[in-house]
């Protein structure tokens, strides 16, 4: 591609696959990264992210996002960003619509059940799971378990946040088999999809927050980086009605802190002296980064939104009911693994830890709704807060 720079992931130059594939070229003219994207993308834990929590457990309302909707999002940041840097679209875009795959129903709430339930067996990550999930858990292939995609991907979705020097046991047990060089940082392309993922929910679940009435502008204007740019949006658009400016608020703030991590990344990356893909990665920081000021506004919005939205009482109700969902399958499938469907219940391994991990394997993979129509089925009824 024309216009990549030299520190870009370069799909001709990956470190390749788990398997050795043979028949790539029958599946059309795609590079690596490109074939990647496409697997996430028609994989059926992808699909499956339509009916998980983003913000609002088993939304009611069909204009809340959800994990599919907030994945998309995130991908339209990321390769906007990407482009705009000069690194490899395709990688930032398959590692943004992954990065979330590894979610249990219900959001953090649901981990937080599979974690307690775990707590002998390991215990549970999401970004583990991520990785676990397409390199174990689906299996479209006939050759092999897993998407078998390519080192790059594996390693953006393990280190997207940075380097890790203590994995969980799901991430280890991929490392083992494929090594990630977990102690360093990943990719440019990597670090774009974490900070296009801040961005996102930053600024979108203020949209949603609003819409349900959990939030409001008055609120929203104690937080500095909001008024000011609630004043702009007004001086700009005067006489306007303050329901249409909310959104316009929303999107002028996404391009704020766009255009803030473009030319902060930029200085970051020429001060570095990097010249290749392989130099980023031993860099020793993070070059994907906004200005400190933008940091620290960015840091303050999320310490507003944990407070006032995330941790509202309507929030923790439905989150506490949800922990109540999990942890009573776990228990359920734990007493009677012929509860079940075929498939997962003929390959429950007869030893520990490996028996709760299978169980919670099956668990992590449900939507919000099926997860609460299997509770009742198995273990009764349940009152649950307005929103499911």
């Amino acid at each position: 591609m024309s216009g990549r720079a030299p520190w870009a992931s370069d799909p001709a130059r990956s470190r390749g696959r788990l398997h050795r594939e043979h028949n790539e070229a029958a599946r059309g003219p795609r590079d690596a990264f490109q074939r990647d994207r496409d697997r996430i993308i028609h994989s059926i834990s992808f699909r499956r992210l339509r009916h998980k929590t983003q913000v609002f457990l088993a939304p009611d309302g069909d204009h809340f996002r959800v994990r599919l909707t907030h994945s998309l999002e995130v991908a339209q940041i990321g390769r906007t960003i990407a482009r705009a840097l000069g690194l490899n679209e395709d990688l930032t875009e398959a590692l943004c619509l992954a990065h979330d795959i590894g979610h249990p129903p219900f959001g953090h709430a649901g981990e937080d059940a599979l974690q307690a339930a775990l707590a002998r067996a390991g215990g549970f990550d999401h970004n583990g799971h991520t990785l676990r999930t397409l390199t174990t858990i689906e299996q479209p292939y006939p050759l092999w378990s897993g998407l078998n995609l390519t080192w790059e991907t594996l390693e953006g979705l393990a280190k997207h946040n940075g380097p890790i020097h203590a994995p969980c046991w799901a991430l280890a047990e991929v490392d083992a088999a494929m090594p990630l060089d977990l102690a360093s940082h990943a990719s440019l392309e990597a670090q774009v999809a974490a900070l296009a993922d801040d961005i996102a929910y930053d600024n979108h679940d203020i949209d949603d927050g609003l819409r349900a009435g959990l939030l409001t502008l008055d609120q929203l204007l104690e937080v500095p980086v909001v008024a000011r740019g609630w004043d702009a949006v007004q001086a700009r658009y005067p006489g306007v009605a303050q329901d249409r400016l909310a959104r316009e608020l929303v999107r002028s703030q996404i391009g704020l802190m766009v255009n803030d991590l473009i030319a902060s990344t930029r200085d970051a990356i020429t001060g570095s002296g990097v010249a290749t893909a392989d130099d980023v990665r031993a860099a020793g920081c993070a070059l994907v980064r906004f200005s400190p000021e933008m940091r620290d506004a960015e840091r303050a919005l999320k310490r507003f939104m944990y407070a006032n939205l995330y941790h509202h009482p309507r929030q923790l109700a439905a989150a506490d009911a949800a922990r109540v969902v999990v942890a009573g399958l776990f228990d359920a499938y734990q007493a009677d693994p012929a509860a079940m469907p075929e498939g997962w219940g003929t390959r429950l391994p007869a030893d520990e830890p490996g028996r709760s991990r299978h169980i919670a394997d099956f668990i992590a993979g449900m939507t919000d709704r099926y997860a609460i129509a299997r509770y009742r089925e198995l273990v009764g009824s349940i009152d649950l807060p307005d929103g499911f």
